[in-house]
């Protein structure tokens, strides 16, 4: 099942723009391989606002959200989770707005293990005011918000539901125009795959990634994200049986007409799934289920 990815995306950078009656987006300036077109920072509120993954602590985007911020009292500072270009914003948010910050919790490790740099890095200065737990709600002016422990991407990860237009902010978990990096160790393909399986148990009207242009039908597009993460699993496997024993081997074969830019974070996916298998006797690793180890079904 092919993913209906949406990559049609185009958004002025720096500027507010209204994308449903209670959520406004700014969008910044930082495209990139893993980032799209730029972190998309979501508003929530009319008046009295919470503030949804902030951003890269770039002073154009911090001064570009003050200004969509002018006349307007931000209640709360929401974090989905800790990579740079999601989280750093807050803390000069934070000191403008005097608003807490919350999220699940502080950085996890690994994401720069083995020298080499796989996604936007890890935020490790961020330390929340609140820490959220899954299921926790958040009520301000005119919205309920929900936060839902999403862990995978990072051990970090939540999403938000916001009750009033059953829509889920989805962070990294789920992004409209490309498939989600899980990083061990600190990433972790089961957690992930349990935590796909909780959002599709979930009736939400519509996801807002923090990358990318949102998902209207959320229902067939988490499917085919799970069939995907399969499908890889199976191709993973079906090397394996053809004689290739290392994740740089398997990663040449299965992501040949991938950037090769993407082949660092590739690896880390793949390895994601071979922990899996090996977890389950499926997969022998030798010695263990490393980077570098040699791998045989």
């Amino acid at each position: 099942m092919a993913i209906p990815f949406i990559r049609s995306f185009e958004a002025p950078y720096g500027e507010a723009v209204r994308v449903s009656p209670l959520i406004t987006r700014v969008l910044a300036d930082n495209p990139g391989p893993f980032t799209f077109k730029g972190t998309g920072v979501y508003i929530v509120g009319t008046s009295n606002v919470a503030v949804i993954d902030p951003g890269p602590l770039l002073p154009d985007h911090v001064a570009a959200l003050k200004r969509a911020l002018e006349g307007k009292r931000v209640s709360h500072i929401l974090v989905t989770h800790t990579h740079n270009d999601h989280s750093p914003a807050a803390e000069p948010l934070k000191e403008w707005s005097g608003a807490k910050t919350y999220a699940f919790g502080p950085h996890g490790s690994g994401h720069h293990e083995g020298g080499a740099r796989v996604e936007e890095g890890g935020d490790q200065a961020f330390m929340p005011d609140v820490r959220l737990k899954d299921g926790e709600k958040i009520s301000g002016e005119g919205f309920t918000i929900e936060a839902v422990h999403t862990p995978g991407h990072t051990s970090n990860h939540l999403c938000f539901g916001l009750k009033e237009e059953q829509a889920l902010f989805t962070g990294d978990h789920v992004m409209g125009w490309s498939t989600t990096v899980v990083t061990p160790p600190d990433g972790n393909m089961r957690e992930y795959m349990a935590s796909l399986a909780k959002l599709r148990a979930r009736d939400d009207r519509i996801l807002y990634p923090t990358h990318g242009a949102p998902v209207t039908d959320p229902r067939p597009f988490l499917a085919a994200y799970v069939e995907h993460r399969l499908e890889r699993e199976a191709q993973i496997l079906g090397a394996l049986r053809a004689g290739i024993e290392t994740i740089p081997a398997i990663v040449e074969k299965l992501y040949a007409d991938v950037d090769k830019r993407l082949h660092p974070a590739a690896a880390r996916s793949v390895h994601a799934h071979l922990i899996q298998l090996s977890e389950d006797g499926r997969v022998r690793a030798d010695p263990a289920p490393t980077l570098s180890a040699r791998y045989r079904v």
